[in-house]
């Protein structure tokens, strides 16, 4: 991937080393198994970490109530920042063109690099939780040791693939902008289920990837910076994390209630359906079947 030929952004901060991380402690922490499943989560992108992480295993503190880690801009000559920064910034490219097509203006989301862990107005997160988009800061967080671990556990070092991660989380962002929160919240408090096969989380995540095949259509259109393997790339590292594919690995067998991110097939075709068309309306994926 020529990924040096992107506008770099200036929306990229560093918020250094945190110590914020969550507590496993205490009589309503996370037990062991919390653990491996909040480690399991945490390599399928989850999203919103507030589901699983707070102080004391209950629910999170109000948002004015997480002190948010001081940040600052990132360093430019670090080659892995100079990368997330020209990923970014052509993400902000396509959707503020996306956007404006029809009739809206994109607001910008930050992207926050982190060590260790991190605090948000969505609370606080280790990285164990791998990259996440907190919709009530608008921003996405990334550990760059993500993409270490992507190399060491599935096997995927490639450019495209790294570029995957972070226009997933951009994906969530433009559901934000559009709505799309809204709706699941509201219907998650008139008690439609969340997790599952047919789950509305599932539904949620897939549309983020189909929302990165749609990124991935336009900023080549304008580019021209795939290389042979590129999109290859990309599909191995959605079929990499399946929620079929990390329990097989994790537990050895598949429990389709508890998928929340959707199989390894549906990744790839929802990413596929973005990248082939270029089009956001093919990407409703709320409704009929995944």
């Amino acid at each position: 991937m020529l990924w040096d030929k992107g506008r770099r952004s200036d929306n990229v901060e560093d918020a250094g080393t945190g110590g914020g991380g969550p507590s496993f402690g205490g009589g309503r922490g996370l037990g062991i198994g919390g653990i491996i499943l909040l480690a399991i989560l945490g390599l399928v992108f989850y999203k919103d970490p507030t589901a699983l992480l707070s102080q004391d295993g209950g629910g999170v503190a109000p948002p004015q109530a997480q002190a948010q880690q001081h940040t600052q801009q990132a360093e430019a000559s670090d080659p892995q920042v100079d990368f997330v920064r020209a990923i970014l910034g052509e993400t902000e490219d396509t959707w503020g063109e996306i956007f404006a097509a029809n009739g809206q203006r994109y607001v910008q989301p930050k992207l926050v690099l982190f060590r260790n862990g991190v605090r948000t107005a969505c609370g606080s997160a280790s990285s164990a939780v791998g990259p996440f988009y907190c919709p009530t800061d608008q921003r996405v967080y990334l550990d760059l040791g993500f993409f270490q671990q992507m190399q060491q556990q599935f096997h995927e070092s490639g450019d495209f693939a790294r570029a995957y991660v972070i226009a997933h989380e951009v994906g969530h962002h433009v559901q934000n902008l559009v709505g799309v929160f809204d709706k699941v919240n509201e219907a998650r408090q008139r008690g439609a289920r969340m997790e599952g096969a047919n789950g509305l989380s599932v539904r949620q995540e897939l549309q983020a990837d189909c929302f990165a095949g749609v990124w991935a259509n336009h900023s080549q259109q304008r580019q021209q910076w795939l290389q042979a393997g590129d999109i290859e790339s990309a599909l191995h590292a959605a079929t990499a994390i399946g929620d079929d594919r990390l329990q097989e690995q994790s537990q050895g067998r598949v429990v389709p209630d508890s998928f929340t991110h959707g199989t390894s097939a549906q990744r790839v075709k929802w990413f596929k359906t973005g990248f082939q068309s270029g089009d956001i309306g093919k990407c409703n994926t709320f409704s009929g079947a995944l």
